[in-house]
């Protein structure tokens, strides 16, 4: 039974970002359940990076992660464009004193400037010029490449069955094998109660969500220039795509269980609808449509932190769909936390505590 400093249950941009971030300074093992990393939440990401998303308590971790985004080749400009009726003003005064301290820059402007063939009903416009794409593919492959290198070691196809603390050690049996560690991680995304009852840790009411996404072509085509458009009452966002194609999805969140999810027709056809109430476009195809999982802790806040009533198991879950665009400074906080090290970097300035488990124990 090979013996490792931190187990990390989870392969996921999670997981991953945090391997690399430990790797360095510890025997890291990096179990996945699915035979390729990411398969359920990073690899059905919409893939943009924005400041306001989550809101201002996750503000902080996104703008430190963006810097090293931006330093690592992830993100080109895109721009991000909120829109309303004139019933939503309250929304954006409320948006806007939310982030009046963060720094984010927020510009009211006539939206029917940005997205030609707006309806006319919209004429509330917040624009966010920092929003950007991500590339979450190499992103998620550069962290699990430097996690390799740095000595850790990727078992796929190894749900963690059980784990059991003896003395200072986890015993974590998976149909890979049966492993040891110090140090057990719980980055299992959907799966993060699961794991924790499985190891013999009181659940934190970490719910999985399906979000749904559909690719489409419109006609005319999505203009040049086009930024990502949200509605302010979070029904609906689409951003354009390569190809002329547009990302669109109805912003929505069903509770299930942690499964591999998959679209509803009537989730599809209720993001055609909002869209087609929002522009004068014609949906000309639908070419593919996935959904994928996000998970929230009650308060809708991640969990970094170990558990006050498990030694050694640690918390590294409840990302929600903010989990890519924060998972530098997220990962640099939390290994902090595991090696029993003063933060630096871009998270130093980041307070973990508001994060830790311990507000539901």
């Amino acid at each position: 039974m090979t013996r490792y400093d931190v187990a990390i249950a989870g392969a996921g941009i999670a997981g991953a970002s945090l391997a690399a971030a430990i790797a360095p300074h510890a025997r890291v093992l990096l179990l996945e359940a699915e035979d390729m990393p990411g398969y359920h939440a990073t690899g059905r990401s919409a893939a943009f990076w924005s400041e306001t998303y989550g809101g201002p308590l996750i503000q902080p971790l996104t703008t430190a992660s963006g810097i090293a985004l931006q330093a690592g080749g992830y993100l080109e400009p895109l721009g991000s464009l909120h829109i309303g009726r004139a019933g939503d003003e309250v929304a954006v005064e409320a948006m806007l004193a939310e982030f009046a301290a963060s720094g984010v820059p927020l510009e009211r402007v006539d939206p029917a400037g940005h997205v030609p063939g707006l309806r006319p009903e919209w004429t509330v416009g917040l624009l966010e010029p920092t929003c950007a794409y991500i590339d979450v593919a190499r992103l998620h492959g550069d962290y699990l490449a430097i996690a390799k290198r740095n000595g850790a070691a990727l078992v796929t196809s190894a749900a963690l069955e059980s784990a059991e603390r003896q003395g200072a050690n986890w015993t974590i049996r998976s149909p890979a094998g049966r492993f040891a560690a110090d140090i057990l991680v719980d980055a299992a995304g959907a799966w993060a109660d699961g794991v924790a009852g499985r190891a013999g840790v009181p659940p934190l009411g970490v719910q999985p969500y399906r979000r749904t996404m559909v690719q489409l072509r419109t006609d005319p085509l999505v203009p040049e220039g086009l930024p990502h458009v949200a509605a302010i009452d979070g029904s609906f966002y689409f951003k354009p795509e390569a190809g002329g194609r547009l990302w669109l999805s109805p912003h929505d969140e069903i509770a299930t269980d942690p499964c591999d999810a998959q679209p509803e027709e009537i989730d599809v056809a209720v993001a055609i609808d909002r869209f087609e109430q929002a522009v004068d476009w014609r949906v000309a195809t639908v070419e593919r449509r996935w959904a994928g999982l996000r998970s929230f802790a009650p308060d809708r806040l991640p969990v970094y932190g170990f558990d006050p009533a498990a030694p050694g198991f640690f918390w590294c879950a409840g990302q929600g769909g903010f989990g890519i665009q924060t998972a530098p400074a997220a990962a640099a906080m939390a290994a902090s936390l595991v090696l029993g090290r003063a933060p630096d970097g871009d998270a130093a300035a980041i307070d973990p505590r508001r994060y830790a488990p311990e507000r539901f124990r």
